[in-house]
């Protein structure tokens, strides 16, 4: 009897790479389910029970997929900023800020331009407008990062980090101030609504989710296209293997490096614009906490390939969405969905040790993460 013959055809060779790759993750997340499972026992839950609400939560009707959806926008675009910046070598830790800036922007244009310009603006005007300006900011916040990061061998890492701290207070600074909703009812730091004209229909009525979610996985085919059927991503991944070999070879590492954090920050300032421009109409202080520095975990986890960060982006949103009917059925903490995440990440991190645990050997390109001081 002969051996089975590995499959040749392109198809083949897709399902196989596909396969391959996700085995690692898949098995990282059932590792963090059973032990998820075993700590909600220790604190006297019932972890079927538990993982049942959570189901139930994230897509037990049209509702439930429809918030899930929701959640999952903003995610895509921030993972898709960070592994795109993975695959050129660079660790975006400032997503966060980036975010906060388009949104900023987003708003600022929604609410403000047709004062500024004496007349209203068509929605196939305003609207676009809205969301590139957003967009472009979070392009421009990256871009110095990576200007300083080409010329000056500043690591990304701490300036990014600094970059976070200047956006977040500017932001506060601003919502609290002149881009205060200035209504008598208002207590809060958050910018007046944005006109309609600036606003995305949502694709259900009754519904929440809107046609951001469609523009979303329709950046993910076109981050696959960039990276992997252009020149400019050829020389982004090349850049982030060896950039060494990749000058030797011509490439302009420096521009490469200015050019992949400038369309990370753009992917993560889009984030940020769509969720002004699709779901709260407005900029409010602290609305995106969490999304830059979650987006780190849905790269790692979806291997920094566009596909895998839509699915670690919808796992994300269905535990953020699905924990508050998990919490209403069991009486188990909300934060129990953090530590699940938790797990989920460190497994996937240390890949090593799920390899050691299922007895997988190593194989394929990773994804370089980072380099040193200077590098």
């Amino acid at each position: 009897m002969q051996p089975e013959k590995q499959s040749n055809s392109p198809a083949g060779k897709f399902l196989q790479s596909v396969s391959e790759a996700a085995l690692v993750p898949f098995l990282a997340i059932l590792t963090a389910v059973i032990i998820g499972g075993v700590i909600i026992l220790v604190v006297g839950g019932n972890p079927f029970a538990a993982y049942m609400g959570l189901l139930q939560g994230a897509f037990g009707n049209a509702k439930a997929w429809s918030e899930t959806a929701v959640w999952a926008t903003p995610y895509i675009f921030a993972g898709l900023a960070v592994a795109l910046a993975f695959k050129g070598g660079l660790f975006n830790i400032g997503a966060e800020g980036q975010l906060a800036v388009g949104a900023v922007v987003s708003s600022l244009i929604g609410y403000a331009l047709p004062g500024w310009l004496g007349f209203d603006l068509p929605a196939i005007v305003h609207l676009p407008l809205t969301v590139i300006l957003g967009m472009l900011m979070g392009g421009f916040w990256a871009s110095i990062v990576g200007a300083l990061k080409a010329y000056t061998g500043g690591h990304e890492v701490i300036n990014t980090i600094m970059m976070n701290y200047i956006a977040l207070n500017t932001t506060s600074y601003l919502l609290n101030g002149v881009m205060k909703d200035k209504s008598p009812t208002n207590v809060i730091a958050r910018t007046p609504l944005i006109e309609e004209s600036a606003r995305f229909p949502v694709i259900f009525e009754g519904l929440r989710i809107h046609w951001g979610f469609v523009l979303a996985l329709l950046t993910a085919v076109f981050i696959w296209w960039l990276l992997n059927k252009t020149t400019l991503g050829f020389e982004i991944r090349t850049v982030g293997l060896n950039p060494d070999a990749a000058k030797y070879a011509g490439v302009n590492v420096k521009r490469t490096i200015i050019l992949t954090m400038l369309l990370s920050g753009m992917l993560a300032g889009l984030a940020g614009a769509i969720e002004v421009t699709g779901l709260n109409y407005r900029h409010e202080l602290g609305f995106s906490i969490g999304y830059g520095f979650d987006a780190i975990a849905i790269a790692l986890l979806g291997k920094s390939h566009p596909l895998g960060v839509v699915l670690a982006s919808f796992l994300f949103a269905a535990m953020r969405n699905g924990a508050t009917r998990m919490q209403f059925i069991t009486q188990l903490p909300v934060d129990l969905i953090s530590v699940l995440q938790a797990l989920i990440l460190l497994f996937v991190a240390a890949d090593a040790i799920v390899r050691y645990i299922y007895r997988i050997k190593s194989k394929g390109e990773r994804v370089t993460l980072t380099r040193g001081w200077g590098g």
